[in-house]
């Protein structure tokens, strides 16, 4: 539609940190008014921009006001959507059916607040669905990190026993029943059109998104020669402790923007 990726309103939001300025934007995609969080460090106009896709589904796992803050503090504008049906935006959340296109738009109206030409990609947990299918989708993708990403949606269904309730309602049923719509859900089968390069970030003891989740990524990556890398930590599980937490997002915010410039060499 021609109003996708459009702002049709844009509200200042209280922000944690004096630093960064928070705005909620409503945006149109599919034709629904979808929002998010869009977060700006006041002091200069940063030279790149990130795309901050959260994990979740529904109100579970929603935008966090001072994470998206930390990662503008490292030199980006970040936009994150809240995904459509949620905090009200129309539509319904759609665990990466056609709500991967708020991300896919989502990627306009970072254009709207930056020079950049090209847009990085950071998903994590639910998000490294969306993350993978915005970099699938578009081809104006600088780079993508999916941290405990969810890469295939029917091995999410048997992992998660507390999720399938919720994720039979959002799909329409089992992946015995409807596999298809699982497939169709799961960016491996299409991981071919990636053409930025792919950060895999996970713990080895991640109680909520298996390991084997970031090893079939890493796989289907190498089989198909794209350019990848991958930060395992033994022992480590969904949420990493604080300190290190705060470190991994300073190391990938810089792999972002040093892979930018190599691959515009």
């Amino acid at each position: 539609m021609k109003d996708d990726g459009k702002i049709a309103s844009i509200r200042k939001y209280p922000s944690p940190n004096s630093h960064i300025r928070l705005d909620e934007i409503t945006y149109w995609s599919n034709g629904l008014r979808v929002k998010g969080l869009l977060a700006r460090p006041k002091a200069e106009k940063p030279a790149e921009a990130m795309l901050y896709l959260r994990g979740g589904m529904q109100s579970i796992g929603m935008v966090r006001p001072a994470r998206i803050a930390q990662f503008a503090m490292q030199g980006f504008v970040v936009f994150a959507p809240y995904y459509r049906g949620n905090r009200g935006g129309e539509g319904k959340d759609e665990f990466a059916g056609d709500d991967r296109y708020d991300a896919v738009f989502g990627v306009d109206v970072l254009k709207q607040f930056t020079d950049c030409e090209n847009v990085h990609v950071y998903g994590f947990s639910r998000g490294g669905l969306m993350a993978l299918w915005a970099a699938i989708l578009r081809e104006d993708i600088a780079s993508v990190v999916t941290w405990a990403g969810v890469s295939d949606a029917t091995a999410t269904y048997w992992e998660r026993i507390d999720m399938r309730r919720g994720l039979r309602r959002v799909i329409g049923g089992t992946p015995k029943k409807v596999p298809e719509r699982y497939d169709d859900r799961t960016p491996l089968f299409e991981i071919k059109k990636i053409k930025a390069p792919v950060l895999i970030i996970h713990g080895t003891s991640d109680q909520h998104v298996d390991i084997e989740h970031a090893y079939q990524l890493e796989y289907c990556l190498q089989d198909a020669g794209k350019f990848h890398e991958t930060w395992y930590s033994y022992g480590l599980k969904h949420h990493y402790p604080p300190a290190l937490n705060r470190e991994t997002v300073r190391a990938l915010c810089g792999w972002m923007k040093g892979k930018r410039v190599e691959e515009n060499k």
